[in-house]
């Protein structure tokens, strides 16, 4: 995810909105790439982390693009629209220069659509009736599901995913057509922009490229070896992987919150964490922030040093809960 230049009105105002009822972003800055042949799939499971031999036209995959050493590259999106036609989003068009190098010679047709195609996302509890209502379309799809509609003469590609914690959906429009799809929608949702899918993306735990990746960091440190599948798979960034696999991570990536100001001298023999993103909560309101702790430190509830006269407190993700399966209030 990367930082759209529109701002709107107050970013605090477009959370709140979104959590409780339907905002409305622009992620046209996304890279956007196709892969089609024969060996597309065969192509992209040696690209990134995840096992795509039971990803079915209609169906997406959040996955990540890992380096030779096993740090990750950019997390990414990987859509099947048929067993030999892929899409690929990921957070700058500037990586399509890693997915060419890594293509090679290996038999596929490779395209970039950065900014032939916008992306809009409504995301928020109103979302599905907010499409309903202005577009005549009720995605009947489960999440990481997709569909493609013609809406008004218009194909329009229609995903259900989102980095806000909520119903939400993407959907992927031409260009030209954009304007007209967005001033339709902005009649019932609100306009939002970076800011407000920020503080939306922390509160729900996920990574930002330009946060959390700004340094080398594994899948395991990120909590993410879910994405990783193995099964005997050789992918970029999979032997070095291997190597670490039973090793346990050194850090971890954390959530923190109840900072206070202390004195140096108290903050003796307290852990350090790396912050990489920090917002005022507007859900909660009180500061949150990510970061990564020692892996002897990670512990909900355990205290640590966010700074040189500041303490923390680490504490479960995602902070931000709507089915409540973790209790309000606790670490």
């Amino acid at each position: 995810m990367a930082q759209p230049v529109a701002v709107y009105t107050d970013a605090a105002e477009e959370h709140l909105a979104t959590r409780r009822a339907c905002g409305l972003f622009d992620f046209s800055f996304m890279g956007h790439f196709e892969v089609a042949g024969a060996s597309a799939r065969a192509f992209l499971d040696r690209l990134q982390t995840r096992n795509l031999s039971a990803l079915a036209p209609g169906r997406i995959a959040y996955a990540l693009l890992l380096r030779p050493d096993g740090t990750v590259f950019i997390d990414a999106t990987v859509w099947c629209l048929a067993n030999d036609r892929y899409w690929l989003f990921t957070g700058r068009p500037s990586d399509f220069a890693f997915v060419a190098e890594a293509a090679g010679e290996a038999g596929v047709a490779l395209s970039d659509l950065s900014g032939a195609n916008a992306v809009l996302a409504v995301q928020g509890p109103e979302s599905a009736r907010v499409l309903e209502r202005h577009l005549g379309a009720v995605p009947g799809v489960r999440f990481f599901g997709f569909c493609e509609l013609v809406i008004a003469g218009v194909p329009v590609t229609i995903g259900r995913l989102g980095y806000s914690g909520e119903l939400g959906y993407e959907l992927i429009v031409p260009v030209d057509a954009a304007g007209a799809i967005w001033r339709e929608l902005a009649t019932d949702a609100r306009e939002c922009g970076f800011d407000a899918a920020n503080s939306l993306r922390i509160e729900s735990g996920y990574i930002l490229f330009a946060n959390e990746l700004s340094r080398p960091v594994n899948p395991f440190e990120l909590g993410l070896e879910r994405l990783v599948s193995f099964g005997g798979r050789a992918f970029n960034g999979s032997e070095a992987l291997h190597a670490l696999r039973w090793l346990g991570p050194e850090r971890r990536l954390v959530g923190l919150e109840g900072f206070a100001h202390r004195a140096p001298s108290t903050l003796d023999g307290l852990s350090r964490v790396e912050v990489t993103s920090w917002i005022r909560s507007p859900t909660f309101g009180r500061e949150l922030a990510l970061g990564f702790a020692p892996a002897e430190a990670a512990a909900p509830g355990t205290l640590v040093s966010a700074s040189e006269r500041e303490v923390g407190r680490i504490c479960r993700l995602p902070f931000y809960d709507p089915g409540r399966v973790l209790p309000r209030g606790s670490p």
